[in-house]
């Protein structure tokens, strides 16, 4: 892992932060970590710690399970112009999440820690009709943090298994449904849509 301008997608903030403070030299640390959104008064902060002029390098880490396109626009000029010696972290749980303008200015990389193989309970190779509602029903409750954990790891069980048609209508779907979620839209209809779209694109089985 090197130490550089960059975003990182990660499921363990705390565990990627300690990997990047594996391999650092003579950097200087600021950590950012919020357990929800990540505030345009947390990017006031950002500009205020990266404008104060330093001899060393400045590693800057921002970390948040939701940043809006509000605060990612109000972060674009810092970025494309960073003062001397500052390096800018953004670490987030979802590809999706980010902007192209972002992407555009920063390289990307994505790293699996403790969530990286999530127990679904639900057979997404052989889905039916009945046990969708069935799984539907049981996460009636489920919290949107962990749903965005839910319905990333059905879509890429679906695509690993090739047993579903990936258009493009699908595609779109699906990039929605996590960017939705990050805005804390019904959880339980995000879900309910992305099954039976799978469902609806279900190949059939030549026999």
């Amino acid at each position: 892992m090197m130490i550089q301008s960059q975003v990182i997608i990660c499921d363990d903030f705390e565990h990627t932060i300690a990997k990047l403070e594996s391999v650092k030299k003579n950097q200087r640390f600021i950590r950012i970590i919020k357990d929800d959104n990540f505030l345009v008064e947390d990017v006031k902060y950002v500009i205020e710690k990266a404008s104060i002029a330093s001899s060393d390098e400045v590693v800057i880490i921002m970390a948040a399970k939701k940043f809006s396109d509000i605060v990612q626009n109000k972060l674009l000029k810092i970025l494309e112009e960073p003062p001397k010696n500052i390096i800018f972290i953004i670490l987030a749980n979802q590809k999706a999440m980010i902007l192209d303008t972002i992407k555009s200015r920063l390289p990307m990389s994505v790293i699996t820690n403790k969530n990286s193989s999530y127990e679904l309970g639900l057979n997404v190779e052989n889905m039916t009709l009945q046990n969708v509602y069935d799984f539907i029903k049981l996460h009636q409750k489920t919290t949107f943090n962990e749903m965005q954990q839910i319905v990333q790891a059905i879509v890429e069980k679906a695509l690993k298994s090739n047993r579903y048609k990936f258009d493009y209508k699908a595609l779109e779907l699906f990039s929605k449904s996590i960017k939705a979620l990050n805005m804390g839209s019904n959880s339980q209809f995000i879900l309910s849509a992305v099954l039976l779209k799978l469902l609806a694109n279900k190949k059939k089985i030549e026999r």
